[in-house]
């Protein structure tokens, strides 16, 4: 045996000891009162504030370099508005519901209560490896769960500080932090979680199913896929063209939500080129000092974007740089500007796979109709965006194709809606959370039937006489 096989097979002794405890302490104490849960999440909102800055820098060095405002908006920001947003309904969302028992119920009281599912997973991802962790583990911790959080090895740095953080607000027993590489990451999504929240890539997704499905754990898959934008013949360019260049630069493209291609009219690909070129530049001045820019966050992701551009241009593409650069993009150097490509094909792996980085591929088509068909022939996307200003084509996007989640005008920034689901759709993913869909999805809507003095059961029980027979009868033809 390797020392390598001997570390993590203690890692992987250590966390079974975890979740053993966790389990036992679910049985013992079963739902969490509200004050239990509101104190837990006061104090985590505490903790990440007093750490915002380290957190920062910490993630800034797993990447080589990760724009700190790319952090701030998109990691740190939106889990102090996503607490204050639980805080300020979770007593509401707690309280049981009354439902109707209906005429065959007479004499009954129905309601619905939201039960804590016990010891949920959550597999962390690399890309925001803050916000992905922590905003599922709210939504977790409002609905009475313990929970085990499993990082990504890629953020080392990053997952220190978290560890830290979430040692200082919980117990292990309430919240424990796991660390490893691929096999404790397996052995992970094996145990017998009560819910199994991941997110990462469709290949992945379908191993972390196929893992939870011998301890019939129900999952939540939030994926990835190819996201669209849909540019229509009349939009302004520049207007089009600014709505969509921050989704697709914010953290360099590594974000499962970031426009994957762009559909354009053929007439118009040359003008969204220059127009492209002009925002980045406004955007980025002065690119290769600029600390506004996210890098490509390790070796291996460099390598296999150059490997995917590569592919395309030895295909048939053609390669236009968001900075107008003759030079071509290296693994070695991990600060992309984006890479817009035309003449794609659907041989090529860029447009196969989620490219997840600062490629962009361009798909013209002539008229709306082959735009839309395009999109419904291939897996349902994570996100889908349109840029137009005509009501009927929105509606026509809006109603005819399916997506996890869906912008006009915009993208990204859907994910940032605090009352509203997020989540994907086929190979994009199942489940949702954020808002009251969160508490739900790591809740149990356990039904409670209650009957009283008032008993007219009888009326439905054997011996089956003549007014049980008169009475279904009124029932059936009412």
């Amino acid at each position: 045996m390797t020392e390598t096989s001997s570390e993590w097979l203690e890692d992987v002794r250590a966390m079974r000891e975890v979740f053993d405890q966790q389990k036992a302490l679910v049985s013992q104490f079963p739902f969490p009162d509200y004050m239990h849960r509101i104190d837990g999440l006061k104090q985590l909102r505490q903790a990440i504030k007093d750490r915002h800055e380290v957190l920062q820098q910490a993630l800034s060095e797993d990447y080589g370099h990760r724009a700190f405002g790319d952090t701030e908006i998109a990691d740190i920001l939106p889990l102090i508005h996503q607490i204050d947003y639980t805080r300020r309904r979770l007593k509401r969302w707690m309280k049981p519901q009354k439902r109707r028992p209906g005429i065959t119920l007479l004499g009954t009281k129905l309601a619905v209560h939201q039960q804590p599912k016990g010891v949920v997973g959550i597999v962390v991802p690399w890309n925001f490896p803050i916000m992905l962790a922590v905003s599922p583990l709210i939504c977790a911790l409002a609905a009475g769960n313990r929970v085990m959080l499993k990082l990504s090895e890629f953020t080392p740095k990053t997952n220190q500080v978290l560890r830290e953080l979430i040692a200082d607000v919980f117990s292990p027993h309430e919240v424990a932090v796991i660390e490893g590489e691929v096999e404790v990451s397996r052995r992970f999504t094996e145990l017998e979680f009560d819910h199994l929240f991941f997110t990462g890539s469709t290949h992945v997704g379908r191993q972390v199913m196929f893992a939870a499905a011998d301890n019939l754990t129900p999952v939540t898959l939030e994926l990835g896929g190819k996201s669209p934008v849909i540019i229509d013949d009349q939009i302004d360019m520049d207007v089009a063209v600014s709505r969509l260049i921050y989704g697709k630069c914010l953290n360099a493209g590594q974000i499962c939500v970031a426009p994957d291609y762009v559909l354009c009219p053929e007439h118009r690909q040359e003008a969204f080129i220059h127009a492209y070129q002009r925002a980045f530049r406004a955007m980025y001045p002065d690119f290769e000092a600029n600390q506004d820019y996210s890098q490509i966050i390790n070796q291996t992701q460099a390598t296999r974007l150059e490997a995917t551009l590569q592919d395309a241009l030895e295909k048939g593409a053609r390669r236009w740089c968001a900075l107008d650069q003759e030079a071509m993009p290296t693994a070695e150097k991990r600060r992309w500007p984006t890479q817009l490509l035309t003449h794609v094909t659907d041989d090529m792996r860029v447009m196969q796979e989620e490219i997840f980085g600062p490629l962009l591929p361009i798909v013209t088509y002539q008229n709306f109709t082959e735009a839309l068909a395009y999109i419904q022939a291939r897996p349902r996307p994570l996100a889908l965006y349109l840029m137009s200003n005509d009501t009927e084509k929105r509606t026509q996007v809006t109603t005819q194709l399916h997506a996890g989640g869906m912008g006009i005008n915009e993208t990204v920034f859907h994910v940032a809606a605090e009352d509203a689901p997020f989540g994907g759709i086929g190979d994009s993913g199942m489940g949702h959370y954020h808002g009251v869909e969160g508490f739900y999805t790591f809740s149990h809507s356990k039904t409670v039937l209650t009957r009283d003095k008032w008993d007219t059961s009888f009326l439905v029980k054997p011996p089956y006489n003549r007014w049980y027979k008169r009475l279904m009868r009124w029932w059936l033809l009412r």
